[in-house]
């Protein structure tokens, strides 16, 4: 345990949560409530957030409103985009008023944020007045922040539909702007975020009886393929999971009156999102991703989209068989450290285990904790479920090195998922933040195989 983490145990939560107020009403008070002119789409749920907003911001944006985003992987004000450097969802408060207010004067009319547990835990919500709070899905991750206890995580993400009810409402462009919730139905716990007050609630799925309904889902190698109401629509971002992220678009599309037209510009318009199901391709003969994925759904759903894309035809599509051999699937995944959710380790561990023809156990963030005490975590798990070490197993605590191996392994028909950081600028070691970009390592060891 850490020396900050030592002060906090000896601090009240009740003090701590009135510093964490403190500063939200100070940075909102000091940047002038810039939210008040904006109309503010909040999105939570555990996975699937920062692709539904940049889903959002490419609609919006195609539909003619100048937008801006704070999430996970990126920051967009209108068309300046940034990747997030601070190795969080949501920034402190300052910098999260400041880039607001950064929004509204570039002449943003909307502004998506997402909103994790952990920020409205610490009141960096607080100060900014919400219109739409959108629900993708709740899982048991994340808990460390919540003291492992579920319900207080999925309470605690409630806090952002609760503050609807009294949120500052808006007049923009001689409108009022309606506090809506919007819930995805397929999920166990949407009744409960549906439960909030709202102006309107709207939900949408694949399975339930939704508002809104997906149908006809193609998987394709170029992206997804689907039907909402009739209409038909593409988007360039891989996966089936990634309906649920395409939808809450759609949906805010029609709350806000852009055509089907447009709607489905947007969809085109986005080529990639950082670091999710993200493309890399050097010119090599088999197919490289960089995905986010950290936790059992996430990956869950980029495994069996590598499978998909490995089964059809005994490879990737468009690409022919090599010597007859079928496409391999090769992963390299860890976890990380600092006092966050152990037990997801040996789950992590089953899953690739079943779902990958070859896995490589790497450092993601260890921050204090030892490296490798959280590889053999996930190691042991994976030899448990029929993997052997240094023949389909390979536990490399140093991530470049852990890189190289498995594009190493890969060959014409396979595919390769390099999971956990996405386009995270940073690695945490020791407690010490290093610069770091998966994409850009994966780009220089491709770039250094042609060499050899």
């Amino acid at each position: 345990m850490n020396i900050k983490s030592k002060i906090k145990k000896l601090i009240p939560e009740r003090l701590i949560s009135f510093y964490h107020l403190t500063l939200a009403a100070s940075a909102a008070f000091y940047c002038g409530f810039p939210s008040k002119n904006m109309i503010v789409i909040g999105i939570t749920g555990t996975k699937g957030k920062t692709s539904a907003a940049n889903f959002i911001w490419s609609v919006l944006t195609a539909g003619g409103y100048k937008t801006g985003l704070i999430g996970t992987a990126n920051i967009r004000i209108g068309d300046t985009h940034m990747l997030n450097k601070y190795h969080m969802t949501m920034p402190g408060r300052f910098i999260l008023q400041k880039t607001l207010k950064q929004m509204l004067k570039a002449g943003c009319k909307f502004a998506v944020v997402e909103t994790t547990s952990e920020g409205i835990k610490q009141w960096r919500h607080y100060g900014i007045f919400y219109d739409v709070a959108i629900f993708t899905n709740l899982t048991p991750e994340h808990l460390e922040a919540h003291g492992g206890d579920f319900l207080k995580y999925k309470e605690a993400k409630g806090r952002l539909f609760a503050s609807l009810k009294n949120s500052y409402r808006k007049i923009i462009g001689e409108r009022e702007v309606k506090k809506t919730i919007i819930a995805n139905s397929d999920n166990q716990h949407s009744n409960y975020y549906l439960s909030f007050w709202a102006d309107k609630k709207i939900t949408y799925g694949l399975e339930s009886m939704a508002d809104v309904i997906a149908t006809d889902i193609k998987n394709t190698p170029n992206g997804l393929e689907f039907s909402v109401g009739g209409e038909n629509f593409k988007t360039n971002i891989l996966g089936k999971f990634n309906m649920y992220n395409a939808l809450p678009a759609f949906v805010i599309g029609k709350i806000f009156n852009i055509p089907y037209n447009k709607i489905q510009e947007g969809f085109t318009n986005l080529k990639i999102i950082p670091g999710r199901m993200e493309k890399i391709d050097e010119g090599q003969n088999f197919l490289v991703f960089v995905d986010y994925a950290h936790e059992k759904e996430g990956m869950n759903a980029v495994l069996d989209t590598a499978r998909d894309l490995v089964s059809e035809n005994g490879g990737p599509p468009a690409m022919p068989t090599h010597a007859g051999r079928a496409g391999r699937v090769i992963v390299l995944l860890g976890a990380e450290g600092g006092g966050r959710d152990k037990a997801k380790r040996p789950v992590l561990g089953e899953i690739a285990a079943k779902k990958a023809d070859f896995i490589v156990v790497s450092n993601v963030d260890p921050y204090e904790d030892d490296p490798r005490e959280i590889c053999e975590d996930i190691a042991v798990s994976v030899e448990k479920f029929g993997k052997t070490r240094n023949k389909d197993l390979f536990v490399i605590e140093d991530r470049r090195e852990g890189i190289k191996k498995a594009l190493s392994l890969a060959d014409q028909n396979d595919v390769v998922l390099i999971t956990g950081k996405g386009s995270e600028q940073s690695i945490v070691i020791g407690g010490k933040r290093y610069p770091w970009d998966d994409r850009t390592v994966v780009r220089e060891e491709l770039n250094q195989f042609f060499k050899n």
